[in-house]
Formats: structure tokens, sequence, C-alpha cells
């Protein structure tokens, strides 16, 4: 069992930055891919980014690509999003992700554990 517990959510302006984090607890996960996924207003759950459990392989929405950055802190079990230049289209309910696979899928299927959520508003 992994336990995965986000933060940092909140309301910000447009072109403003956010920096989520998720604390991972329970079973060790070094050797687990991770993924942020969100989920907009009246919208299906939608991939963000991923990581590979070394965090050499990382991988981004189009849509966030050069303004989101994912990060890893395997030895205090946290993974981190920093969110830049954030735009209205970025609101939604943001989601900490862990496989049992180390391969960084885009896929939500594919993730195993999940978090509870923290909301991201952003305004115009």
């Amino acid at each position: 069992q992994v336990n995965l517990v986000e933060s940092g959510g909140g309301l910000v302006e447009a072109g403003g930055s956010l920096r989520l984090s998720c604390a991972v607890s329970g079973r060790t996960y070094s050797r687990n891919a991770m993924a942020w996924f969100r989920q907009p207003p009246g919208k299906e759950r939608e991939f963000v980014t991923a990581t590979s459990w070394s965090g050499g392989d990382t991988y981004y929405a189009e849509s966030v690509k050069g303004r989101f950055t994912f990060s890893r802190d395997n030895a205090n079990n946290m993974v981190y999003l920093q969110m830049n230049s954030l735009k209205p289209e970025d609101t939604a309910v943001y989601y900490c992700a862990a496989s049992l696979s180390s391969v960084p899928y885009s896929d939500s299927s594919r993730y195993r554990y999940w978090g509870q959520g923290t909301q991201v508003t952003v305004s115009s």
C-alpha cells in the first residue's frame, strides 16, 4: 500500500506560480514511476507529467511543456510539481499518482495509487 497526500494548491492570478507537493508513505516507492494528473471542472482527468523512478525520464503534456517542472526527492519520499506562467485553463484538481511500474506512462490506468487531490484555481 502506498499513501499519497498532495498539498500546495490554491488561488493564483494568471502568470503566477505554485508548487504542489506530494508526500509518499507506505511501501518503498523509489523504483516506481510517479505522475501528476489533473481534472478540470466538467472534464475528464488528463495527464500532466510523469517521471521514472530515477527522475531521468520525464514527460510532459504539450499544454504544460516549458511551464511545469516535475521533480522527485526519493530520499525524503516527496515529489513536486512546480507550475509557472499559470493560465486560467490550468484550473483543475491536481492528483499525484504512483505506479507499480518504473515506466512513466501517460495512461492513468497504469497508476495504482492516487492522492485525494488539491485544487488549483487560476484567475484571469
